[in-house]
């Protein structure tokens, strides 16, 4: 359990090297996993878990999508540490209109 433990804080500190990404995601409730770390997301694109494992065999990371129900609904393999945060953002926040739709989100004011 400890090298499990040791695995989930290193994945969250390569997350955490870019605190502004991780904070769009809407991270949050990280949870301790079988050589890894699992989190819920509330991004534009994707809603639900993402679970990164380490592949030992490939010394690379493997990400897991998953919706509410905990379906996988993508996986990526094979992912560099230095990809990793841009890997997840690509298919949990990242759309073709982002910065309209952030603008839109939380800069758009509102009058009541």
């Amino acid at each position: 359990m400890e090298n499990h433990k040791k695995m989930a804080e290193y994945i969250y500190s390569i997350l955490l090297s870019q605190p502004t990404i991780l904070m769009s995601w809407g991270f949050q409730s990280p949870r301790i996993i079988n050589q890894g770390l699992l989190f819920i997301v509330n991004g534009f694109k994707h809603k639900g878990r993402v679970s990164i494992k380490y592949n030992e065999a490939q010394d690379l990371f493997d990400v897991y999508l998953m919706d509410e129900t905990d379906k996988i609904v993508e996986t990526i393999n094979m992912v560099y540490l230095d990809q990793l945060v841009e890997v997840i953002d690509e298919r949990v926040e990242k759309t073709d209109d982002y910065k309209g739709r952030v603008n839109n989100e939380y800069f758009k004011m509102k009058f009541y």
